[in-house]
């Protein structure tokens, strides 16, 4: 009988390994596939404009950047159209990244960027640098983002700070991110509500959120924050993942909690500020990307958080694609769009009462 027992074991641990590695196979085949079809809508997104390129137009402007054969071509996807696809690729990916990093670390499934205040700090830098005229003289063009990443820095030493005087706690940090949120919101509308009609139309138009805004600039700043912020969290991914059983339980294995979530917030708030500093407020892609990953790969962080990232590229390009076609010759802010989108997701989470992937 105890032989027998024996024998079975290493064929019961065989047949686990091997369904371990067909379900993360699959779900790496899932990922994958999100990837593909986000390279596909980045293209789409390319090839909407009011200028009518067509496929081949755009596919001969990207591979000859020279510009040898039609240069109005080479112009306009160079120079406009992919820089801001890029930028809301970067933009997109970086927000649901840390959105996931945030629900993960606070244990909260409404947990994001934007409802902790962070994109409401930015808007404040922002209306605040639009309102005083501030600029950086030769580097002017860095003046409304320098100004918008300060105080979302300053918003995540803000929760940061209240948080460390009570431990850290998953609990202290959500109420410490609303009150900052509520802060900073103020303070925003006080801007907005001393600032001249020319003025106010200005900061609205920032805080709407824009690709419009985008460049190569904003492109290489928050593309090297993105691969900045991926390599740092790189380290902790076993340490998130353990996170996600409890505080008690990731102790137990030998993880450091208070530590992990300190660091872990400090890279939110950078990928965050890097993110919305170049196009304005953005909301709900922090809360709903995660949501989506989480529902196709489950809590792994190995395999979340890059399909979290590109759960939020494919809702930015899907929403850039969106704000060109509502009203063709016009770009509405890809802040409404987004919202639009995100706003049903999250009712139909409310109503499926999703709560296994939540």
């Amino acid at each position: 009988m105890t032989h027998s027992l024996q024998q079975n074991r290493p064929r019961r641990r065989t047949q686990d390994q091997n369904d371990y590695s067909s379900l993360t196979n699959r779900r790496f085949g899932v990922a994958l596939a999100g990837f593909m079809l986000v390279a596909m809508a980045a293209i789409a997104d390319m090839l909407i404009g009011p200028s009518f390129l067509n496929v081949f137009d755009v596919v001969a402007a990207l591979i000859d950047a020279d510009g040898a054969g039609d240069p109005m071509a080479v112009v306009i996807v160079h120079d406009i159209r992919l820089p801001m696809t890029l930028t809301g690729l970067i933009v997109g990916a970086s927000l649901g990244i840390g959105g996931a990093l945030m629900q993960t670390i606070l244990g909260n499934p409404l947990a994001s960027p934007y409802t902790l205040g962070f994109s409401a700090a930015a808007g404040l830098g922002a209306s605040i640098a639009i309102l005083t005229g501030f600029s950086l003289g030769p580097l002017s063009a860095f003046s409304v983002p320098l100004a918008a990443f300060s105080t979302a820095s300053l918003a995540a030493i803000l929760v940061l700070g209240l948080s460390w005087r009570r431990g850290m706690s998953a609990e202290v940090m959500v109420l410490a991110g609303i009150a900052t949120l509520f802060l900073f919101q103020s303070l925003q509308s006080l801007i907005q509500y001393m600032a001249s009609p020319e003025i106010l139309q200005e900061i609205v138009f920032w805080v709407f959120g824009s690709l419009l805004k985008a460049d190569w600039t904003s492109v290489r700043v928050s593309g090297s924050i993105l691969i900045l912020g991926c390599l740092l969290i790189l380290p902790n991914l076993w340490q998130l993942t353990a996170l996600r059983l409890g505080d008690a339980r990731a102790a137990s294995l030998g993880v450091k909690v208070k530590p992990l979530r300190l660091r872990v917030f400090a890279i939110v708030a950078l990928l965050t500020a890097g993110a919305v500093s170049f196009v304005g407020t953005i909301g709900f892609i922090g809360l709903v990307a995660p949501h989506i990953a989480r529902m196709l790969v489950g809590e792994d962080q190995r395999l979340l958080l890059p399909l979290s990232g590109v759960a939020g590229a494919g809702i930015m390009i899907g929403a850039s694609i969106a704000s060109k076609l509502i009203a063709p010759g016009a770009i509405v802010p890809i802040g409404i769009v987004t919202a639009i989108i995100g706003v049903p997701f999250l009712f139909g989470l409310i109503l499926k009462q999703r709560r296994a992937y939540w």
